[in-house]
């Protein structure tokens, strides 16, 4: 990686040499930290995640490349996921909401459609010193996008009673 950030690498299965080592490529090499990379289903295209922007967004690279990356997420994202068909892209806002990114697979580009919240919040946290994430992925979607196995905080039916008592000092002389 050229900065202090941490890069995206791949690693091809079979060696460019018959004989010789597999090694692996750095595909993703900024002075931010990135990560998070998953292929999309056709394996022609990398979604992941950066702070470049000085927040983390989700971007989506072709793959193996050349060509530019188009920005996914609205108001940050991490955590990127593919549905099986292509055509959405899920991620969690930097406040954790799920987010659904509809998107148009072509030969050589990407076009983003509607960003929608899913209405499901999962636990996000973030080291502000490093700008960098501490936790693994909170969530998982399934291959058809239906449904999600998330992390959430326990929801409460009721709300905690508060009993409020004045003048307790002149409650102990008695």
């Amino acid at each position: 990686s050229r900065g202090a950030g941490i890069g995206i690498w791949s690693l091809p299965l079979t060696p460019e040499t018959p004989g010789r080592p597999l090694k692996p490529v750095e595909f993703v090499d900024t002075p931010s930290s990135d990560g998070w990379g998953v292929f999309s289903p056709d394996g022609h295209w990398v979604a992941y995640s950066s702070n470049e922007s000085q927040q983390f967004e989700i971007y989506v690279v072709p793959f193996p490349g050349p060509g530019g990356k188009r920005q996914i997420s609205i108001a940050g994202g991490i955590f990127p996921r593919w549905r099986q068909d292509g055509k959405e892209i899920f991620y969690a806002g930097l406040d954790g909401r799920l987010m659904a990114a509809d998107v148009t697979l072509k030969a050589s580009s990407i076009d983003v459609g509607q960003v929608k919240p899913l209405g499901i919040t999962v636990p996000v946290v973030l080291d502000r010193r490093s700008a960098t994430l501490i936790v693994g992925v909170p969530y998982d979607v399934s291959l058809d996008g239906q449904r999600i196995l998330a992390i959430t905080e326990p929801e409460r039916s009721t709300a905690i009673p508060l009993t409020l008592v004045q003048n307790w000092v002149s409650l102990l002389k008695k």
